[in-house]
């Protein structure tokens, strides 16, 4: 009996979806019941969203050692050696660089080889609909993707991505895709799933648009007066103190930034014990891609990884 009012709870919940993008956004009502007829639950969608019966995330060295590999690193350098023209373009428009870019599609995805084997229909309606999870916001996502796939002329049912629904070679929520994906070869299409010239300029448009700053340092090591631990983890993740303020709450750092610079406090656990970094406002951009501060490590490391490679070749072919 519970699990038909609960299957009758998820019927009503999607019919009053229906009637909602009916009402609101001028669907036609039989061609959303088709669509979700042909969205299939997913359990394993559900066990992979399960988190950990511990609830504590990877510590730094063991998530670092996941993405910084020789393997990811070599694979990186190619990419930028076979799209460095847009790369370069994408630099100029946007302002960041393209080891940055390259990084964040390297962790995403391997450059755009594992894209995730899901209907991206089948992963949001899942998760809408049949999992307490954070169901209000993919039930906003779903909504993104129903418009997203009208406005784009796509075919929902056909679209493949994560089980939580990122699409494409960076791996962009359906808000994300409306709200920051480009055509960025001018083709008239926005297409980050085969394009990488859209893929590009998209995730590089993704971060001008939250606020990265060209040129500007991203996070430095540091180090701390024992006393202020628990005042600097006490602060809150994100660049809204001065080098001034964090120095008088405990931050042992001498840099040549200005006093007024704004930075964040980050604590890493590495296998010799805890590490301190200073962050700044492009380290705090990393973290809007996924809001993980071993997740933006790993990005910033593997970019500086991938830099100094792709250096390390040109400056050879160049004595050669």
């Amino acid at each position: 009996m519970l699990n038909a009012v609960n299957a009758m709870a998820q019927t009503i919940t999607q019919e009053r979806f229906i009637t909602d993008m009916v009402e609101r956004h001028q669907f036609d009502k039989s061609y959303l019941e088709y669509l979700f007829n042909h969205a299939k639950v997913r359990k394993s969608i559900i066990k992979a969203m399960t988190p950990h019966p511990t609830g504590k995330a990877k510590p730094w060295y063991q998530y670092r050692r996941i993405f910084i590999q020789d393997q990811r690193i070599s694979d990186g350098v190619a990419f930028w050696h076979n799209h460095a023209s847009i790369l370069k373009r994408a630099e100029a428009t946007y302002g960041v660089p393209p080891q940055i870019i390259i990084a964040i599609i390297g962790v995403e995805t391997l450059y755009g080889q594992n894209q995730g084997n899901f209907r991206v229909i089948d992963a949001l309606v899942t998760l809408s609909f049949h999992s307490s999870r954070r169901a209000d916001f993919f039930r906003e996502e779903l909504e993104h993707y129903l418009l997203l796939t009208r406005e784009e002329g796509f075919d929902p049912l056909q679209l493949q991505g994560s089980y939580a629904g990122a699409m494409g070679i960076g791996q962009f929520m359906p808000s994300s895709f409306r709200s920051y994906a480009v055509d960025f070869d001018g083709d008239g299409r926005r297409d980050i799933w085969n394009n990488y010239a859209d893929a590009i300029g998209s995730v590089a448009n993704y971060f001008h648009r939250f606020g990265w700053q060209s040129g500007q340092p991203i996070v430095k090591a540091t180090q701390i007066n024992p006393t202020a631990l628990d005042t600097l983890l006490g602060l809150a993740f994100e660049p809204k103190y001065t080098l001034t303020q964090l120095q008088q709450f405990g931050l042992k750092y001498h840099g040549d930034e200005l006093a007024n610079t704004s930075g964040l406090f980050i604590d890493l656990e590495t296998e010799q014990g805890p590490a301190y970094w200073l962050g700044f406002q492009n380290y705090y951009v990393i973290t809007r891609y996924n809001h993980s501060k071993n997740y933006a490590m790993a990005v910033y490391q593997l970019a500086q990884e991938i830099a100094h490679q792709y250096a390390q070749e040109n400056s050879l072919l160049e004595s050669n």
